[in-house]
């Protein structure tokens, strides 16, 4: 099966087109103020009113206020959420918009229980475990923590670049592969050259 790809973190239509070119399948918007690769709703629906049919847009939330959500989903076309925080499943689903969540992992970590406890959510996003971070931090993570035998789809994220994410994919088969700060060349400014090379590496681990 082919892996999909989420290239995170695009703040410029020129970042978001060029991740469209080189064939990526969703392009994630951070809307978290301590991240510097937050957008602003009015931003976000310029970027996503650039996007060809069938690119999905991907809304990135950390422990945000269900009317800030709100208010981003009254601006915004999202495809999909992202919960990156401690958000419980009720929380979740609440929006009546298709999700996944983010797990950080580290040892220790159940993600059979993450996967039971958030059975309704269309992917588990598997990231590096930071202290006080909640995601993006180019780290990864061992990637023998993840069970072969989840029962939800797992998107792989967590310090993937060009020259890792083929092994990645070969040892773990995600659904997915969710990549930001591997593609670019200052935070929240992508490389076309970098996401070029790392959907070469994907397709290559996937033949």
């Amino acid at each position: 099966m082919r892996t999909r790809v989420k290239i995170c973190g695009i703040t410029r239509i020129e970042d978001a087109l060029a991740a469209v070119a080189c064939g990526c399948d969703a392009i994630g918007l951070v809307f978290y103020d301590k991240s510097p690769r937050n957008v602003s709703p009015i931003q976000a629906a310029t970027i996503v009113a650039a996007l060809p049919a069938f690119v999905s847009a991907v809304g990135l939330f950390v422990d945000a206020s269900a009317e800030a959500v709100r208010a981003t989903l009254a601006k915004v076309r999202l495809d999909l959420l992202q919960f990156h925080g401690e958000e419980s499943a009720d929380y979740c689903r609440q929006f009546h918009v298709p999700y996944m969540k983010a797990i950080r992992v580290r040892a220790g970590t159940n993600l059979i229980q993450c996967a039971n406890d958030y059975a309704d959510a269309k992917a588990l996003l598997v990231d590096a475990y930071s202290e006080g971070v909640a995601g993006g931090t180019g780290q990864v993570f061992d990637w023998n923590l993840i069970p072969a035998d989840l029962t939800i789809s797992v998107v792989l994220a967590g310090g993937l670049n060009a020259g890792n994410v083929g092994n990645a994919i070969r040892q773990v088969r995600p659904y997915a592969v969710d990549v930001s700060g591997g593609v670019e060349r200052e935070k929240g400014i992508k490389d076309a050259d970098k996401i070029a090379a790392f959907m070469r590496g994907v397709i290559d681990a996937d033949v």
